[in-house]
């Protein structure tokens, strides 16, 4: 099983990756990824070439997907629903959970 790596949406904050990234997760930011103000069809089709499961707070993903519109995974979470500590404690059971063929477009909503 191919082990998950994600891409964080800019509006993810970095404390996210450095937490992931602590306990050996693969994990770019949108800045890493430079894609800062990048449409969201652009920020999904890079996170797809690059096989990355994308993490965002950002419902247009979900509209997205729902077009039909190619993925590798969407981790979404509802924007001040969650603590930073609980996004973590998610996408690591995702990770521990799924392999990245399991992720492909799919949504695990946090």
């Amino acid at each position: 099983m191919d082990r998950i790596r994600f891409q964080l949406d800019e509006h993810v904050p970095d404390a996210v990756a450095h937490a992931l990234q602590s306990r050996g997760i693969d994990v770019v930011t949108a800045s890493e990824a430079l894609l800062l103000g990048a449409p969201d069809i652009q920020v999904l089709d890079c996170a797809l070439a690059a096989g990355r499961v994308l993490v965002t707070y950002d419902s247009d993903f979900l509209r997205l997907h729902n077009q039909q519109h190619r993925h590798a995974g969407i981790a979404y979470c509802q924007q001040g629903a969650r603590t930073i500590g609980e996004i973590v404690a998610s996408l690591v059971l995702v990770y521990e959970i799924l392999g990245q063929d399991e992720m492909i477009g799919r949504i695990e909503f946090l």
